[in-house]
């Protein structure tokens, strides 16, 4: 029995990680590389394994890079089952064929370019032919039941509270009448979400693979980020422009909408024009309505018949890109929530390109920029960016309010793996070197556990 870390080993993105029982093959994740040209450029490796020789892949969650090379898993000749929860299975199906017709959309303007520059023409990473054969293979599984998913593999499914349907792994692993549990963090959520329960750690392990996005540092406190969203807000409206918020589709934008609800008399959002601008966040916004019993119970009326509708009357869900595109005829009180959430492609960037030279208007960034995104270049202060093509200068202020996560800050993701009988081993993955090596000496510090820092293509036998 071992463990192959294949991605998101070193990094944030990619996630992938092979495990062997005997003659037993299975993935847990197999994630998208996200960032930078580099980076994304990994996405068209081959899979260092036989991808029709596998036997099953168990899905934490639906975010591409956890489950966006699936479509590739599938062309490459895998047949097995995927094994997730419901909600993730129907928040997939919303990301990857969204993800498909980006690609597809994507290379057809590149090939357009190419021909006129009497260059060869390029493929998308998938298609839409690749989603469905990938999503035909998804197999529902509940929180809190364990199945037997191949011989010597039963996996059970814990409630990680990052987005709806999120899922830690645990796998009960036997070969030869030696018996191995692992136990896979996936993406561990903040205990005090607005919107999703907080996480439950596995009782027991004897390996743990957790994360380390946030492992060096926390997030500021509920009370104080919500202080500062509506300094943002206020400052905002007084500028005399429009608020961007760029937004995960799925997560990070019901978040925002939940939090808004809840403010809305106090952060005076009836004064703002209220836009959700993406098409993937409407749909994701209808799962959230079909699982609302997954959500905090003090939410959950929220996500009850027409709940949001009835606690944002000013909320317009846009999802013709006609109506995108009136948004910029705008020029003051817009509030506009739009995908991508590092702003690596999606609505944000006609927006962007149409406002972010304007100094009255603002930028409010709600998430983890990863490095080479134009995300994290705002974030760095960047004077000008290209977007499509077109050199732009940043005039507008660029707001980064930390606390609103979906991921555990250092002392959650500590928390999480000392309620595990026993302080297994511990492997750090899902982290860039500063949380990674942030998450060690805290753990070490507290337990005396020694974690290993695996990279990419390193093994762990079991």
């Amino acid at each position: 029995m071992d463990i192959t870390f294949l991605g998101a080993a070193g990094g944030v993105t990619g996630s992938c990680h092979l495990v062997r029982v005997g003659d037993r093959r299975l993935l847990l994740d197999c994630g998208m590389f996200q960032g930078g040209r580099e980076e994304e450029a990994h996405n068209r490796d081959p899979f260092p394994f036989d991808a029709a020789a596998l036997d099953a892949v168990v899905l934490s969650h639906a975010h591409l890079d956890h489950s966006g090379r699936l479509p590739l898993l599938a062309r490459r000749g895998f047949r097995g089952p995927v094994h997730a929860t419901p909600a993730t299975i129907d928040l997939a199906r919303v990301l990857l064929r969204d993800a498909a017709h980006l690609q597809e959309s994507d290379a057809e303007r590149e090939n357009r370019r190419r021909l006129r520059q009497g260059k060869g023409l390029v493929k998308p990473l998938f298609t839409a032919d690749d989603v469905e054969a990938a999503l035909r293979l998804f197999r529902p599984l509940d929180f809190d039941v364990p199945a037997d998913i191949l011989p010597g593999v039963r996996a059970t499914l814990v409630p990680a509270g990052h987005i709806l349907g999120a899922a830690s792994i645990v796998l009960d692993l036997e070969e030869d009448g030696r018996r191995r549990r692992v136990a896979f963090s996936g993406d561990i959520g903040q205990d005090d979400s607005c919107m999703l329960p907080p996480p439950r750690p596995p009782d027991r392990a004897d390996l743990v693979l957790l994360e380390s996005t946030y492992g060096d540092r926390n997030h500021r406190a509920r009370a104080a980020t919500h202080e500062e969203i509506a300094g943002v807000l206020e400052s905002a409206w007084e500028a005399g422009g429009n608020l961007f918020i760029p937004a995960f589709s799925i997560g990070r934008t019901q978040e925002l909408l939940t939090l808004f609800a809840q403010h809305y008399d106090e952060w005076r959002l009836d004064r703002w024009l209220l836009f959700v601008d993406s098409p993937m966040a409407i749909q994701a916004n209808t799962v959230h309505l079909r699982h609302d019993h997954l959500v905090r119970e003090e939410a959950r009326p929220l996500f009850a018949g027409r709940g949001l509708r009835e606690r944002l009357p000013n909320l317009r869900e846009t999802a013709s890109t006609e109506e995108s595109m009136r948004i910029n005829s705008v020029r003051r009180g817009a509030l506009v929530i739009a995908g991508s959430g590092m702003c690596t492609g999606g609505r944000i960037l006609h927006h962007f390109r149409h406002n972010l030279w304007r100094r009255e208007c603002r930028v409010m960034i709600v998430g983890y920029q990863g490095e080479g995104t134009l995300g994290r270049r705002l974030v760095d202060g960047a004077e000008r960016v290209t977007i499509h093509g077109e050199e732009i200068r940043v005039a507008a202020g660029i707001h980064t309010i930390g606390g609103l996560s979906a991921h555990a800050g250092q002392d959650e993701l500590a928390a999480w793996y000392g309620a595990i009988e026993g302080r297994p081993a511990v492997a750090l993955v899902h982290g860039e070197a500063r949380g990674r090596e942030g998450l060690a000496r805290r753990l070490s510090a507290a337990w005396g556990v020694q974690p290993t820092l695996p990279r990419a293509g390193e093994l762990i036998a079991l």
